[in-house]
């Protein structure tokens, strides 16, 4: 074991399940996927396991584990809930990893994870309270305060994209249904899906997110009226999270963070409805793109923590 304080992060997906193992200055060493086991606990369980093992015979290294998953831990019951994943859902997944793996496993939602990620060494590094927001085929958030996740006493802060969407408009209202059994929550309006939508019920034809931002550009006018009214809602729900919990900044991640004209328009419409009519907080695009996620799962554990754990196992033999 050389002591590099070895962390493995886990991007526990609905269709893919990836690690990453990176060193303490946060360097990419080693990454690695599978298929995941599809609606198969014990299967999940074990892949996760193989991965696990893999990354440390090939590093020679004992890691800690973090594990990002799409839900959350009921924090009275410690079983997996509120996950798009259903078969993960009643399950003590960290417990049976931790038994699987022989050390602890931490867990935690994937868009905290994404949080975090950005908080320790991403484009929100430096600051104190970081909302993250990943919006690609839904809506997501997660909250970091001083590098570390902020789940709240329910398990459910940051769950950004399941509050309605604010002022809404006499055509909006009451919302597209949603599949948490609400109408006109935030994801309904803001995601790849919902700009699809948007635009085929506006212009009564069907294009992909990539090719509406495409025609946009090409002088569209269709296509550039669905991303102004795509900026304007995000304008009203990023102003909507700055009036309850006012962050220090807000990081972008998923498929539509990748529209770049999104930083220069959403933050000068969001003045308008935050209270006071002023709004200094920046709007970013994450650093690590696609492997927020995975790398903030590794930094579920610190550094120290790493070093405390390799120093174990070594004591122990392992």
């Amino acid at each position: 074991m050389s002591g590099r304080g070895l962390r493995i992060g886990v991007d526990l997906g609905g269709t893919k399940i990836e690690a990453l193992a990176i060193a303490a200055d946060g360097a990419e060493l080693a990454r690695e996927r599978v298929a995941t086991p599809k609606g198969d606990y014990a299967g999940t369980v074990e892949a996760i396991r193989g991965l696990v093992l893999r990354l440390e015979q090939g590093l020679g290294e004992r890691a800690t584990v973090g594990v990002g998953i799409p839900g959350t831990l009921d924090v009275d019951t410690g079983l997996v809930k509120n996950a798009n994943s259903t078969c993960l859902i009643g399950h003590p997944l960290d417990k049976d990893l931790g038994k699987a793996l022989g050390r602890e496993v931490r867990l935690a939602n994937d868009a905290n994870c994404m949080a975090v990620s950005e908080a320790s060494d991403g484009a929100a590094a430096g600051f104190h309270m970081v909302f993250g927001v990943i919006v690609g085929t839904g809506c997501g958030g997660g909250l970091a305060i001083g590098g570390k996740v902020h789940g709240g006493r329910n398990g459910v802060a940051g769950e950004w994209g399941h509050n309605a969407m604010p002022w809404m408009t006499a055509e909006e209202f009451p919302g597209p249904e949603c599949y948490c059994g609400r109408r006109g929550c935030v994801e309904t309006f803001l995601s790849g899906t919902a700009l699809e939508r948007d635009f085929r019920e506006h212009a009564g034809k069907a294009l992909k997110g990539v090719e509406i931002v495409a025609a946009a550009e090409g002088g569209d006018a269709q296509a550039e009226a669905a991303l102004v009214r795509l900026e304007g809602r995000m304008a009203r729900a990023l102003a909507g999270l700055v009036n309850v919990l006012d962050p220090d900044i807000i990081v972008l991640g998923g498929g539509l963070s990748r529209i770049q004209r999104l930083y220069q328009n959403v933050p000068p419409r969001m003045v308008e409805y935050v209270f006071g009519r002023g709004c200094k907080t920046p709007v970013v695009e994450a650093k690590h793109g696609d492997s927020t996620g995975v790398r903030g799962a590794a930094w579920l554990f610190s550094v120290e923590e790493a070093m405390d754990r390799v120093d174990e196992a070594m004591r122990a033999g392992r």
